[in-house]
């Protein structure tokens, strides 16, 4: 994907006092992207951005969006049926096509086939949920889609583009260590669902391809491209990102059902992660910093899983 480093608007970062609103009377909720001009001075790097709140205009530059809450309500209604056809489509295939014994797809027990169903369904969910949001924003503004949805360039001042990702995948790389160390601290089911879903080889290889390839792209775009603005603009920035990190944390419940503490931590990811999209202004910084803490913790769970321990 292609993200333009030279749109200053792309650019702006975002920060608010927690009681201050980022969106007046006179704003459309789901009024399209105005014209927008410089904000500004030359950007900074990300160690520079001055710690004092913008401009209420440049607030809603970064949460102006062509969509609203009826496009998010409809995206999970939709959501939801979806994966439940495309779960029970891939596994109807997986019995007539493949041979699978149904008692392996839809038995209470963790099986390899079942696994692979699940992870083969997710994929595709994802790519149906990119492409829906596609569309919704191709019927509304005639803006690039990637730069609308909150791809902007990074704000690399006298640095360079890799540099400034490399600090960020670092970044996410050192929350990855620290959730991990507090994690073990934290008591859990012995045995979490994810877990069972990660017993065969071939979903482990599933596992990390979605992992670092997908999900970050993805829940990037879904949860600070698209929910983010749409929450920010009605609580206040300070309530968005605490509300829409928790429903982050809260998507990956099923997984650590039990893992109470773990599914905390998760909340705190993705507090962390709207956290640095609001503060940049772009989900460019958010997806780097994502993909630095996947990259780390499956780096992780794959020495566990080849040394033969359990974590």
């Amino acid at each position: 994907m292609t993200c333009d480093d030279h749109n200053p608007s792309g650019a702006a970062p975002v920060r608010a006092r927690a009681d201050e609103s980022p969106a007046g009377g006179s704003e459309s909720e789901g009024a399209p992207p105005a014209a927008m001009g410089s904000l500004g001075p030359k950007p900074q790097s990300l160690g520079e951005i001055p710690p004092s709140p913008l401009t209420h205009n440049e607030i809603l530059n970064d949460l102006r969006v062509p969509w609203g809450w009826h496009e998010l309500l409809l995206f999970v209604i939709l959501g939801a049926i979806g994966s439940v056809v495309i779960t029970r489509g891939l596994a109807e295939i997986a019995i007539r096509i493949f041979g699978i014994n149904s008692s392996d797809i839809f038995g209470d027990t963790m099986s390899t086939a079942k696994s692979v169903v699940v992870l083969v369904s997710q994929a595709a969910l994802d790519v149906g949920a990119i492409f829906y949001l596609y569309l919704m924003v191709l019927g509304r503004t005639p803006a690039p889609f990637w730069q609308t949805i909150g791809w902007r360039g990074l704000r690399t001042g006298p640095g360079s583009f890799r540099a400034t990702a490399l600090q960020l995948l670092s970044g996410g790389a050192v929350l990855a260590l620290v959730v991990s160390f507090a994690g073990a601290f934290l008591n859990s089911k012995e045995s979490l669902p994810i877990d069972e879903l990660l017993k065969a080889r071939i979903s482990v290889l599933l596992f990390a391809v979605l992992g670092v390839l997908v999900a970050p792209l993805v829940e990037e775009t879904i949860f600070r491209g698209f929910l983010y603005p749409v929450i920010a603009r009605r609580t206040g920035i300070a309530a968005g990102i605490a509300i829409t990190g928790t429903l982050f944390g809260l998507m990956h419940a099923v997984q650590l059902w039990g893992g109470w503490g773990q599914i905390a931590l998760l909340i705190l990811v993705g507090v962390v992660l709207t956290w640095v999209r609001a503060r940049t202004g772009t989900v460019t910084a958010s997806y780097f910093v994502h993909l630095g803490y996947n990259g780390l913790q499956l780096l992780g769970y794959l020495f566990y899983v080849t040394g033969g321990m359990h974590h």
